[in-house]
């Protein structure tokens, strides 16, 4: 068993920003000699999330908007009176999302479906610099 460990770092805009990092994913795959195995995805922090999606714009949208439903930005949140911050909606969104993914491999291969990508979505109220740890784990 051979587990790698990568650092991915993406400047965001927050507000429910969405980012394809597939691709990116992928090359950490292509690079690595563990050619089956899970490849797993953590973003660092608590107010940003890592899920699979239909990667298009009329979805991204969709996904907002039903998340501004759930967890409104300007909801009244105990958190922003207690740290007189004002991203209580943040860490909901990210809580109901999940900061993980665990992504299957074989021969190299991701197990993804034709439309589904991996996506960083930021809900923070302010832009960010992102950390997402991707390890890679398995057999060669």
């Amino acid at each position: 068993m051979k587990v790698q460990t990568h650092r991915l770092t993406y400047q965001t805009r927050g507000f429910s920003h969405v980012l394809d990092i597939t691709e990116d994913v992928k090359k950490i795959l292509e690079s690595s000699p563990v050619r089956s195995g899970n490849l797993t995805l953590f973003v660092v922090g608590s107010t940003a999330a890592i899920s699979t999606i239909e990667y298009e714009p009329g979805l991204v949208e969709d996904i907002q908007g039903a998340l501004e439903k759930i967890a409104p930005l300007k909801g009244q949140y105990a958190h922003h009176q207690r740290w007189h911050d004002d991203n209580g909606s943040a860490h909901i969104r990210a809580t109901l999302m999940g900061p993980s993914l665990t992504v299957p491999f074989a021969e190299g291969e991701l197990f993804l479906g034709t439309w589904q990508q991996i996506v960083l979505l930021d809900f923070d109220t302010r832009p960010r610099e992102r950390e997402v740890v991707v390890q890679v784990i398995g057999v060669e």
